[in-house]
């Protein structure tokens, strides 16, 4: 009896965080406008960066020219944006905890992208590019208008142009 009674009020103690971060992952927040939680967005943010990293890596190996051109400037930025952002949570700056590995649906797309060769991989690759910039762009938009740690917001801000350049690039790919 007692172990219900305290699961019970873990949960609902839980529950307005829960409900944050659930509002993120569901893409409320995004339709509403509102700004992640620091720790949503720092998870984001970090996963975004691996897919893209990984992805692009792939698309090295598999794609035409124009498209490893496109991928080794992913894999350039967005380990220079990784790179950012562990710098600002281990200073200290932001209180959140990194990401050690991508979201289940970054992994369903990455392990999709690996199962494809030639144009089928390119044409995949590009889609997927343009998904993931259109969110990063939404994602860091949010963040750096109403985010509410100050370093963080900075950087979103200042990062947010080379996430709509990469849009715009994503884009012109996949016409």
């Amino acid at each position: 009896m007692n172990r219900i009674v305290i699961a019970s009020l873990a949960l609902v103690l839980a529950g307005p965080a829960l409900a944050q971060s659930a509002a993120e992952k569901t893409g409320v927040n995004s339709l509403i406008g509102i700004a992640p939680k620091t720790e949503d967005f720092v998870v984001e943010a970090a996963t975004s960066d691996m897919f893209e990293i990984e992805s692009s890596k792939l698309a090295l190996v598999r794609s035409d020219a124009a498209t490893k051109n496109f991928a080794q400037q992913m894999i350039t930025d967005h380990e220079k944006t990784t790179g950012e952002l562990k710098g600002l949570v281990t200073s200290g700056k932001v209180q959140a905890t990194l990401p050690t590995a991508m979201t289940s649906s970054q992994q369903s797309m990455l392990d999709k992208l690996k199962s494809q060769q030639g144009n089928d991989f390119t044409k995949q690759y590009h889609s997927d590019q343009e998904a993931a910039h259109k969110d990063a762009v939404d994602l860091f938009k949010r963040y750096g208008d109403g985010g509410d740690n100050a370093s963080l917001k900075a950087w979103a801000s200042a990062t947010h142009p080379a996430l709509v350049h990469h849009l715009e690039m994503a884009r012109d790919l996949n016409k």
